[in-house]
């Protein structure tokens, strides 16, 4: 295995994404190159389209560095302008730290992710009010779990006494 990989070299795409709005495919590649505890993947966002829901993490912090394309960088309350060779920093926490990267060009958007791996994510989506549990080992997930925050219940909700 080689510790590098070219990104121009890569032509499949091994997660893609075609729910309306919610358009892309990355190529994860992390792994394939010997990676460990970071998490990288090559994503192409068609224009008019975003990669995910607007949401923020609590365990994985990422980058994003523009290489193509330009859009908008919905991050917290605020929305930036982003073009190629921009730099994005998506730090764990909130609402305040939620972010989404829209296409609002009229071309394919390309950029590369980063992001630390982590055992236990906890991701929130401040625009539906959901909350996902991920665990993980090995790469494998354990147990995956999106649910509405509203349904929150008792400590001992259905406990027997």
């Amino acid at each position: 295995m080689k510790p590098f990989l070219n990104l121009d070299d890569i032509v499949e795409f091994d997660d893609v994404e075609e729910n309306g709005l919610f358009t892309s495919k990355r190529a994860l590649f992390s792994a394939g190159i010997g990676a460990r505890k970071l998490g990288y993947n090559l994503t192409v966002l068609p224009p008019g389209k975003v990669q995910c829901p607007f949401h923020s993490h609590r365990g994985e912090e990422e980058m994003f560095l523009i290489l193509e394309g330009e859009g908008e960088l919905r991050f917290g309350e605020k929305r930036y302008p982003i073009r190629k060779h921009d730099i994005i920093a998506c730090p764990t926490g909130g609402a305040d730290v939620a972010h989404q990267i829209i296409n609002t060009g009229a071309t394919d958007m390309r950029y590369l992710a980063l992001s630390n791996l982590c055992d236990v994510e906890i991701c929130e989506y401040p625009d539906s009010g959901k909350v996902s549990v991920v665990a993980a080992r090995d790469g494998e997930q354990r147990l995956g779990k999106i649910f509405r925050a509203e349904q929150a219940v008792d400590y001992y909700d259905r406990e027997k006494n």
